[in-house]
């Protein structure tokens, strides 16, 4: 697999006029468990590893409906105003993410908000520099060919598959063909592997997954909000993180995402905002996923300087990938300097911001080592965090 990053293009431009009006808009901004439907999607992709840059096709009126369901802007995140066709809005998402360094795309339905980790990994481990990856199910029903409103024949179904989205391609060839096909004014085609197949591109089947359904009427949309809403007995989780930096010389130390001027700075790979980094951890461990070294290996020099707020940003998204609901976030700084008290209003704030919760479900707190060990000589500064997140389901017996 020659696979050096994967973007994204989220269609989401449509009016999606089967699943009938709402005052809440189209279908991508129907709510479904208390959130909108494309804040789902985006979440499930941008809380995979493997994510690279997105790029989102609006319709030219869906700006405020964008901004109010996605108030928390991930920095791979990019916005584009859509064409009439979602053949027309993907070619400008494509356009989008000519300069983003990609090797390979993926083009998913932004009203395909159960797409998992499972299915995205089956894509990227297909995929080669040649050809195409399509997710498909086996048609189940008996099909029926009919003319002039009755049966005329009963179709083979053996070789029929269902197809899903994400499509994936190698990103040079998707936008020659996208390109391609509107110069020859070809505005037909239902989605991208059928673009594929026209230039030539082969385009190889791996198995869906019967969870990524499209919301297409207005009955998916309340079966989907039925799913997601039923959490009588959740599991509640907590995870535990700690971390520490050595003092190096500077002229500002980082804490919470919250820059303090300060007579020294902390040393580290990134920007060595040791209570960010003991929160990442916390997050992670409620779901299973690891330490920030496992997603943000310290040997990585793209990491270096990096601002702390993208690894936890990361761990929530991996947190909503799996359903879990961030209910609390505690922090506490160990230090002798700098004063935390003037600045802890800031940090709950930043923290609150990054993590898509509000302030008052964040708590921030400081004490010092009473002079002992390498945080009581001013060495250093340590954090301990603690997050509890409530996941779907019940625990176990």
């Amino acid at each position: 697999m020659s696979v050096q990053s994967i973007g994204i293009v989220i269609v989401a431009a449509g009016r999606g006029e089967r699943a009938g009006q709402s005052a809440e808009g189209p279908k991508q901004y129907r709510r479904i468990g208390g959130k909108a439907v494309i804040a789902r999607t985006l979440e499930r992709f941008l809380g995979w590893p493997d994510c690279g840059p997105v790029a989102v096709a609006l319709h030219r009126d869906d700006h405020g409906l964008f901004d109010a369901a996605v108030p928390l802007r991930d920095p791979r995140l990019i916005v584009v105003e859509g064409g009439p066709t979602r053949q027309a809005s993907t070619l400008v998402a494509l356009r989008a993410l000519a300069d983003k360094g990609i090797s390979h795309v993926m083009v998913h339905d932004a009203v395909r908000p159960f797409i998992d980790n499972g299915l995205l990994d089956r894509i990227a481990h297909a995929l080669d520099a040649a050809d195409g990856v399509l997710p498909a199910l086996p048609v189940a029903d008996t099909l029926k060919k009919v003319e002039h409103g009755r049966v005329a024949t009963t179709v083979d179904r053996s070789r029929l598959y269902a197809a899903q989205t994400p499509q994936a391609f190698p990103f040079p060839s998707i936008l020659d063909a996208h390109e391609r096909a509107h110069q020859a004014g070809r505005a037909d085609f239902t989605d991208d592997a059928a673009i594929a197949e026209w230039v030539g591109i082969n385009v190889r089947l791996v198995e869906g997954s019967p969870d990524n359904v499209k919301l297409t009427l207005a009955r998916d949309i309340a079966a989907a909000d039925e799913r997601l809403s039923a959490m009588p007995f959740p599991d509640i989780r907590t995870g535990n993180g700690y971390d520490v930096h050595a003092f190096e010389a500077g002229d500002h130390v980082t804490l919470c995402g919250v820059d303090i001027a300060f007579g020294q700075k902390l040393s580290g790979h990134s920007d060595a905002d040791v209570a960010l980094h003991a929160l990442t951890d916390a997050l992670l461990s409620t779901c299973g996923e690891g330490d920030i070294g496992v997603h943000f290996p310290p040997s990585d020099p793209k990491w270096k300087g990096a601002a702390s707020h993208i690894f936890l940003a990361h761990a929530a998204g991996l947190v909503r990938a799996k359903g879990g609901r961030i209910a609390h976030a505690d922090v506490t700084l160990i230090a002798e300097a700098p004063k935390i008290g003037p600045h802890r209003a800031a940090m709950t704030a930043r923290i609150g911001e990054i993590l898509g919760i509000s302030a008052d479900r964040v708590s921030v707190k400081a004490t010092t080592n009473e002079k002992l060990g390498f945080v009581g000589r001013g060495e250093g500064i340590a954090a301990i965090a603690t997050a509890t997140v409530a996941y779907p389901g019940s625990v176990p017996a």
